[in-house]
Order: structure tokens, then C-alpha cells, then sequence
């Protein structure tokens, strides 16, 4: 492994493996990207229908609370393992079988006759998300090779990225209130079955021949349930809070089975996820930017969008109107990030999208209990957006170099794990932050119920916490190689992994 990039040999040659571009691979990414794009929709496109789900089907509300965290939990603990079955099986294949189950799980759920059935559906749901998004992202990697090429499709996979984290509870919003809620799954059916179609057409079959089907029982058994736990914990952790013992009982059994999946892992002659990845500080230290993208960018859009709702009073549909320029400037950012990082590197491009991020974040602690959009909103967007999309180009670009096409599904799977637990991590302590300050102020004040100054209070402090997620992706892009680093070994400091057409990060 010493001197050579992740997975065995030059990410360069990962795209193609010697064989000529295919001159359907933009139209293989616009088929992805749709696909991504419904996966990444269906995580806050159902945000907006929830007063509907709970009347119909007459929910509880804990139990219309599992609409949403039964997607979460088996999207975020099965995306490693849904990797790695790609590389195994036929990226293509697992991509496909993926797409069946989501439009049959999206069918279920718009039919749904129970609470029961739906919170089912959406478990199912989750689950062909899980499989669906990194063999597509996989697929990605397998069809432009690493560098400039690459690059610009992870900038069209960023600006997509952009589009759902604010385009759902827009769509959901006009679906629900015109057609009802469960078009809000029907919708997938049909743009499912025309993907099936175009599958065979469009997209190349690739998986890891040189390695047997052989398969890590014991490792997948592991960190799934890690990740799983880790997820839910996470999740739940506002309302029963981070000092309870099952919060803490959960994460420290969660830990106790990350460690044991290393140990398996480190003895395993086919392992589920080979340690060597972590060789390279380009894959880790894209992965923890990542990581830290998640926490800062969903902690901040969840608040925000808990401020435009309960302070400013916009109705979903109104917000998510009030989000399309932050979502125009996301794509133009992640755009210009992925041309950008061909020229100078990843590290410049890494540093100013988080500073951009956390610049947006500092100007929302400036939020006030009678604002206005244009007052208190559409410079912060203006400026979180674009930040937004160059970081998170720039970390996925970085956790994705030098990856052999042989483990393309894995690192993608690795990736969007990361992502994901950082959402929801970010999520739960921005919202812990801004519900703990709330009721500090309102016990202070003796006040029965919240007041539009004691929840901007909390939001503010919110704000500021995820300005603080932003400095882990700061120090992430430092771990990045600079443009003058040649060579990253196995501890870092020897041979690097190409980076952007030759332009090491």
C-alpha cells in the first residue's frame, strides 16, 4: 500500500479502466442526479405533509415523529453496506435493484392504510435510499475519470445536492396542500420506472473482480447496528435528552461496536471496510470536511427554518420560496468550486467554502424577533449558500481521490455515511441549544408558552453553535494536501493520491 493511492492503483485510471470515455456518460449523470436528487427530497419533503399524515391516520405525535426518524435510521446505518455491495455485485445491478425497492416502497407509503404500515414503508424506503445513493455516486466515479471531468460532475452532484437540502418543503409543501399527501410518494413511482428503463441504456456495468464474493458477516452486523444507534441516539436525543441514560447508553454501545468492528476488521480476509482507506489524509480528511459540512450547513437550515416558521410566521410553501436564492447561489458555488479545485487545489476552495458557511452563520445570530426577510435573511443566504456548495464539492472531491474504481462503492458509502450522521448530529445539538435557551429565558420570565423574543434568543445561540461546527471543516481542510504536497504515504507524508488532474489538493 506504501506509495500507492487508496485502493491500489492511480485513481486517474479508476474512471475508465483503460477503456475509452463513454459517450453516454452525461447522460448517465443526469440519470443519477435525478436519481439523488428524489433521495435527497424524500428526506424533508415530508416535513411539510406531517399535520396531514397525523390527522388521516389519526398518528400520535411520537408515532408521526417515526415517519420521519424510520427513513433516517435505516438510510444512515445501511449506506456503508450498500457501498460495498455495489463493488461486489455490479454497481449498475445494485443501483437498479435499489431503484425497484424505493419505488415499491414509495407505492406502500402514498397507499399506506395505518401508521403502522406507513412508518413500515418509510423504514423500506430508507433502506433502498441506502443502497440507491452510493452505488450511484459509485457509478459516478466509474464513469468520468479522476480530474477535471470528475470534477464538474461532482459540481452538477453538489449543486443537486443543494436543490433538495431546500427544494423539499417547497414541492412538498404545494404537493400536500394540492393534491394531497401521499403524492408526495406517488410522485417517485413514475420518475423510479423511467430510471429502471434508461438503467440498461445508459449506465455501464462495473464491479471488483479481482476480489471472490466473499462477504463480512460479522463486520457489516456491526457497524450498521453502530451506525444505526448512533443515528437514533442522535435523534432522539432533544426530547429525552443528552444526559439520559439510554442517550448515553446507546452512543457508549455504539462505540463499544465501532471498536469491535475494527478488531473484526483488522482480521478479516475480506472486510467490509479494508483499514488502508484511512491511509491516505486526502480520503480522511475529506471525509471529516464532510462530516463537518452535515453538522454546520442542516444544523443552520433546521433553525432557520424553525425561525421563518414560528417567528416570522412563513407558511412552508412561503419558505421554501424564500430559500431559491440560497439554493441558486449553492449551485453556482459548487459549480465554481469543482472548476476552481482543477486550478488550485482542494485546500483553498475547502478553507473559503467553510469560512462562507460559518460567515452565514454569524450573520443569522443577527436574527431578531420582528425581522423581515430582506432584513434579517437574504444576506446571510447570499452568503451561506455559495459557501455551501463550494465545501461540499471540495470535501467530496477529496474523499473520493485516489480511490481505486475497485472500492468506488465503499468510499461512497463512506462518504454519504458521513454526511448523514453529521446532519443529524448537527441537527439535534443546534436544536438541543435552541430549545435549552428558550426555556432558560422563559423560566426566567415566568412565561407559560414561548414568546417570539425568548425562541429568538435560542435560535441566535443555535446559530452561533453551528458556527463552531464550522471550524472541525477548517481544520479538516488543513489535514488536506496543499497544491506543492507530492507525496502521501502511509502516515501522510509520503506519496499522494492525483487530485484534480494533477492539481494536488
Amino acid at each position: 500500500m506504501d506509495g500507492e493511492p487508496v485502493g491500489g492503483r492511480s485513481g486517474s485510471a479508476a474512471g475508465t479502466a483503460g477503456d475509452a470515455l463513454d459517450p453516454r456518460r452525461w447522460k448517465a449523470l443526469a440519470l443519477l442526479g435525478i436519481a439523488f436528487l428524489m433521495i435527497i427530497l424524500d428526506g424533508t419533503i415530508v416535513l411539510t405533509a406531517v399535520p396531514s399524515m397525523k390527522q388521516d391516520l389519526r398518528l400520535s405525535t411520537g408515532g408521526v415523529q417515526w415517519v420521519i426518524t424510520a427513513y433516517a435510521l435505516t438510510f444512515g446505518g445501511l449506506m456503508l453496506f450498500g457501498g460495498r455491495l455495489a463493488d461486489l455485485l455490479g454497481r449498475r445491478r445494485v443501483f437498479m435493484v435499489g431503484m425497484v425497492l424505493f419505488v415499491a416502497a414509495s407505492l406502500l407509503c402514498g397507499l399506506a392504510w395505518s401508521g403502522g404500515v406507513l412508518v413500515g414503508a418509510r423504514a423500506l424506503q430508507g433502506m433502498a435510499a441506502a443502497v440507491l445513493a452510493p452505488s450511484a455516486l459509485a457509478i459516478v466515479m466509474t464513469t468520468f475519470p479522476e480530474g477535471p471531468e470528475r470534477n464538474t460532475a461532482l459540481g452538477v452532484w453538489g449543486g443537486l445536492g443543494g436543490i433538495g437540502a431546500t427544494a423539499g418543503l417547497l414541492v412538498g409543501g404545494s404537493v400536500t396542500s394540492g393534491l394531497g399527501w401521499e403524492w408526495i410518494f406517488f410522485i417517485n413511482v413514475p420518475v423510479g420506472l423511467v430510471a429502471l428503463a434508461l438503467s440498461p441504456v445508459l449506465l455501464r456495468e462495473s464491479s471488483d473482480r479481482r476480489r471472490p464474493r466473499a462477504y463480512d458477516p460479522g463486520g457489516a452486523f456491526t457497524i450498521t447496528a453502530a451506525l444505526t444507534l448512533v443515528v437514533y441516539a442522535v435523534v432522539k436525543a432533544p426530547s429525552t435528552g443528552w444526559t439520559d441514560l439510554r442517550t448515553i447508553g446507546m452512543l457508549f454501545t455504539a462505540a463499544a461496536l465501532a471498536a469491535l468492528f475494527v478488531l473484526i476488521e483488522s482480521r478479516s480476509a475480506a472486510p467490509l471496510l479494508p483499514l488502508r482507506i484511512f491511509r491516505s489524509r486526502t480520503v480522511v480528511g475529506g471525509n471529516v470536511a464532510i462530516f463537518a459540512v452535515g453538522m454546520a450547513v442542516d444544523g443552520a437550515l433546521f433553525i432557520l427554518t424553525l425561525y421563518a416558521q414560528q417567528v416570522l410566521g412563513y407558511s412552508a410553501v412561503q419558505f421554501g420560496l424564500m430559500t431559491a436564492v440560497m439554493t441558486g447561489m449553492a449551485i453556482v458555488g459548487a459549480l465554481t468550486g469543482q472548476a476552481v479545485v482543477t486550478r488550485i487545489g482542494l485546500r483553498p476552495v475547502m478553507l473559503a467554502g467553510m469560512l462562507l458557511v460559518g460567515g452565514g452563520c454569524l450573520l443569522l445570530t443577527q436574527i431578531s424577533a420582528e425581522g423581515s426577510y430582506v432584513d434579517d435573511l437574504l444576506a446571510a443566504m447570499l452568503v451561506f449558500g455559495p459557501g455551501l456548495g463550494a465545501a461540499f464539492v471540495a470535501a467530496q472531491i477529496a474523499a473520493l481521490t485516489g480511490v481505486h474504481e475497485q472500492e468506488s462503492g465503499l468510499a461512497s458509502g463512506l462518504v454519504d455515511t458521513a454526511f448523514n450522521i453529521g446532519a443529524a448530529l448537527g441537527i439535534a445539538i443546534a436544536s438541543t441549544v435552541a430549545v435549552s435557551r428558550t426555556e432558560e429565558l422563559l423560566a426566567r420570565e415566568n412565561a407559560a408558552a414561548p414568546t417570539g423574543s425568548a425562541l429568538t434568543e435560542g435560535f441566535q445561540v443555535a446559530f452561533a453553535v453551528t458556527a463552531v461546527f464550522v471550524l472541525i471543516g477548517l481544520v479538516a481542510a488543513l489535514v488536506l494536501p496543499s497544491r506543492q504536497d507530492r507525496r502521501e504515504g502511509a502516515t501522510g507524508t509520503a506519496e499522494a493520491a492525483p487530485v484534480a488532474g494533477g492539481a494536488e489538493g
